[in-house]
């Protein structure tokens, strides 16, 4: 029996998914987690404790738990995960990307300086330390810009500012959030710097690929139709086929390429984001990984229709059925935005808007009477909505209709006081 170990952050509703996904074609799962210890999940039982912040020593700890329990393949969930796989991958000649190439997708400084470099469309740019004085940063800022972490995932903490006194605001904001508990136990490097980028307007589309020993497969294009214009940058809905010129399409494709390329990207997943205008596709980030959260339910492939996760397993395994094409039907995912931040009380609507024509799935994720906190400082969604239709245009109104059908009661937190360090806080989180 073939085993595979998933590496994961969270092991959650996305690691469940992969893991049903091997057990399914009779794969055995090893865990690797840095919050397995914390977990009360049966499924969960087995996992081996790392941490992702030393991602080598991370690795030296699965190579010895392989001594006792062999793994044949890996896949790593997750921005944090990628660079432990990386090492972890090359101990046990594993194929894999190098932790060098897995680096340069890691830090948002050096994947735009390389892909600059290499002569691909990339925002002009410029990064400055948390320390210095913003008077002495201001002069190089042109507006519109957009700020953020070099770090931090899923858009959180990344803010449009259309001049000086939104760019101090934005600095103020995202300076806050790097120095919540919740930033700072990542132990993530680079915390202590901004990026400032030159705003770049168009649609925008993500891109999922799936690399086999440096050759580049496009999976989908997916378009983003709602406009991500700021000053913040959540994600909503995710639609395929795009409805792009199939010249744009060559043109994301072809640059897509020459990103992993220059990257040094080569084996498995890639999600990467792109805006588009007149002047043609200009990389936005590209990321060693599978598209985040259940999205990856929105994509099947061949004629049993797998699901993206199966087919992942299968490449990270040496398996047959990595080549199927895509179904021809259009598929869309809706990750439900959260309207303000609190503590979720209530949810309604859950069964009309799953009878919605067009509709196959709505899955709320986020738990009653959890804190949930709403963009630039949070990172997770409400839930998703699956559609599919006969066409992208067909499936994008289906997961409107389906989401202006639910209903979300959150409520605002009082503030306690931390009882480590004293100041006041938002209970409930």
């Amino acid at each position: 029996m073939s085993r595979l170990l998933i590496l994961a952050s969270k092991l959650g509703y996305q690691t469940r998914g992969f893991a049903e996904a091997a057990k399914s074609l009779g794969v055995e799962v090893v865990f690797a987690s840095d919050r397995c210890k914390q977990l009360e999940d049966p499924w969960a039982d087995g996992a081996i404790p790392i941490r992702f912040d030393d991602p080598e020593g991370a690795a030296r700890r699965i190579v010895q738990q392989s001594l006792v329990r062999p793994v044949d393949g890996l896949i790593a969930l997750g921005d944090r995960p990628v660079a432990t796989a990386a090492h972890a991958a090359r101990a046990l000649g594993i194929a894999y990307n190098s932790p060098q190439a897995v680096e340069n997708c890691r830090s948002k400084l050096r994947q735009r300086e390389i892909l600059r470099d290499a002569g691909l469309p990339v925002p002009g740019f410029f990064c400055f330390r948390l320390d210095k004085r913003l008077e002495k940063i201001l002069p190089r800022v042109k507006f519109p810009c957009v700020v953020k972490p070099l770090r931090l995932a899923a858009s959180q903490g990344v803010i449009r500012a259309n001049g000086p006194e939104e760019f101090q605001a934005a600095v103020a904001r995202i300076r806050q959030l790097l120095e919540s508990p919740e930033v700072k136990v990542t132990r993530e490097p680079e915390l202590d710097r901004l990026l400032v980028e030159r705003y770049i307007p168009g649609a925008e589309v993500a891109v999922e690929g799936l690399l086999t020993r440096g050759k580049l497969r496009i999976l989908a294009i997916f378009d983003k139709p709602d406009p991500l214009e700021g000053p913040y940058f959540e994600e909503s809905i995710y639609v395929t086929p795009s409805r792009l010129p199939e010249v744009m399409q060559e043109r994301i494709a072809d640059c897509a390429e020459q990103m992993v390329r220059a990257l040094g990207l080569t084996h498995g997943p890639m999600h990467a984001e792109f805006r588009v205008n007149d002047d043609g596709p200009w990389v936005l980030e590209a990321s060693p990984r599978p598209i985040g959260g259940l999205c990856a339910r929105s994509l099947r492939f061949g004629p049993k229709r797998i699901l993206l996760e199966e087919l992942l397993v299968r490449h990270a395994l040496g398996m047959e059925g990595t080549d199927l094409d895509r179904e021809e039907d259009a598929s869309g995912v809706m990750m439900i935005p959260v309207p303000k931040t609190g503590i979720l009380e209530k949810v309604d609507g859950e069964a009309q808007s799953r009878a919605t024509p067009g509709i196959e799935d709505v899955q709320i994720t986020a738990r009653l009477h959890d804190f949930i906190a709403a963009w630039p400082e949070g990172s997770s969604y409400l839930g998703f909505i699956f559609a599919r239709g006969k066409s992208p245009a067909e499936v994008e109104a289906a997961l409107r209709l389906a989401h202006s059908r639910l209903k979300f009661e959150i409520v605002e937190r009082l503030p306690v006081e931390h009882p480590g360090t004293g100041t006041m806080q938002r209970a409930g989180g």
